[in-house]
C-alpha cells in the first residue's frame, strides 16, 4: 500500500508546472470576459502564463517538467514562448476605441 501512495504522490508532484500554466490561462480568460475594457489585460495575462510555461519547461528537468513535456525541450519552449508572445503582442497591437 505504501508503494501505491508514493506513486500517486509522485505523479501529482509532476502536475504542478502544467497546473501553474492552466491557472494563469484561466485567470486571463476570466479577466478577458469581465467586460469590453478588460479583454486586453486578460489576453496579456494569457500570454504571460504561456511565457511562464516556457520558462518552467526550460528550467525544469525532463522528469520535473511532468505534463508540460510534450515534445523535445527546444520545441516545447519555442512553441510556448512564440504563442505567449504572439498573444500578448497582438492584444497590445489592436487599436482601442476612439
Amino acid at each position: 500500500m505504501a508503494r501505491n501512495e508514493r506513486v500517486v504522490g509522485h505523479s501529482t508532484a509532476r502536475r504542478w508546472p502544467l497546473a501553474v500554466v492552466v491557472c494563469g490561462v484561466l485567470a486571463g480568460l476570466l479577466v478577458a470576459v469581465l467586460g469590453s475594457q478588460t479583454w486586453r489585460p486578460g489576453c496579456v495575462v494569457v500570454g504571460a502564463a504561456l511565457v511562464v510555461g516556457a520558462l518552467l519547461r526550460l528550467a525544469l528537468s525532463e522528469r520535473g517538467a511532468g505534463l508540460l513535456r510534450v515534445r523535445g525541450k527546444g520545441f516545447d519552449v519555442a512553441a510556448l514562448l512564440f504563442t505567449g508572445m504572439a498573444i500578448a503582442a497582438l492584444a497590445m497591437a489592436v487599436p482601442g476605441p476612439k
